[in-house]
């Protein structure tokens, strides 16, 4: 169980926030935090990887104290059992991807379990290689491996996936659940991807303004009234056309744009850039916005 009670001032691109995280995660959880740029997602990671310092408050893992200002208890980054998957992936250039694995082992690295891992993330046949030399689904996995290679209890991602195409990303979605579940990890992962937070999450956390301010499953978060339908997709509004008295809504959907007849009333606050549901219902498309 994580027990995060914290507050910490921040100084944001759009202004200074006030961070006050108050939640608990159950152990062997897969939870994500959402919400728009800026809210402080990334600033509670760092928190509970120790990389950032909270004003005041405390955090509890599995009843250890990790931090607590007034007894000034402070664990080192090392003493977390934290593994950080970051989008850029962050791997030592110089070194090959055996290398940047046994480095996150620390001094004495288990080689078997550099050995599974390799294996488990389908980097076998590149263990010499350079990060130069590799692309960007395969960085990713090298990143994912040396974050386990750490045997953490607890898996931080930061939108690991979010520069890669859609073939890539649903590969390495697969490979994130099976660490998560092989390893028993408690995983915490920062999305914008409606698909890949339904796909993966057990709970979702919603952050606004440096709070948690929701906190539900991704079908109830998402889809929170009765929708039928034999099919149920997410997407992004590219277009909004008027014909006649009606509106036709450009959603684009992977990599291909659904048409959607609607009525005024139906997109009224629609705008282009936002998430929706396309849902069937009487064999016609009818759209839900989310968030």
């Amino acid at each position: 169980m994580i027990s995060c009670n914290t507050q910490k001032d921040l100084n944001a691109s759009g202004g200074g926030i006030q961070l006050r995280l108050n939640f608990e995660i159950p152990k062997g959880a897969l939870v994500t935090l959402y919400g728009k740029s800026g809210v402080g997602k990334t600033s509670t990671l760092r928190i509970l990887a120790g990389l950032l310092t909270p004003d005041m408050g405390s955090i509890h893992v599995d009843g250890k104290v990790w931090f607590d200002a007034s007894q000034k208890i402070n664990l080192k980054p090392q003493q977390r059992r934290i593994g950080f998957v970051f989008q850029d992936y962050a791997l030592f250039p110089n070194m090959s991807v055996q290398q940047n694995l046994e480095y996150g082992g620390g001094r004495n690295p288990d080689q078997q379990l550099v050995r599974t891992l390799i294996d488990m993330v389908d980097l076998r046949g590149l263990e010499e290689r350079l990060p130069s030399t590799l692309s960007g689904g395969q960085k990713q996995r090298v990143a994912l491996a040396r974050a386990l290679v750490q045997k953490p209890e607890i898996l931080l991602l930061d939108e690991p996936l979010s520069a890669l195409d859609s073939g890539i990303r649903a590969k390495l979605q697969e490979d994130i659940l099976r660490v998560h579940r092989e390893f028993g990890l408690t995983t915490i992962l920062i999305s914008h991807d409606l698909g890949e937070i339904y796909r993966l999450s057990d709970r979702v956390m919603v952050m606004e303004d440096g709070s948690v301010v929701k906190e539900a499953s991704a079908d109830a978060l998402f889809s929170d009234r009765q929708i039928s339908g034999k099919f149920k997709f997410t997407g992004e509004v590219v277009r909004i056309e008027p014909s006649d008295i009606l509106f036709i809504v450009h959603v684009l959907i992977q990599n291909q744009v659904v048409k959607v007849v609607s009525r005024a009333s139906e997109i009224e606050g629609l705008a282009i850039g936002d998430t929706v549901l396309v849902a069937s219902k009487a064999f016609n498309p009818v759209l839900y916005r989310l968030g």
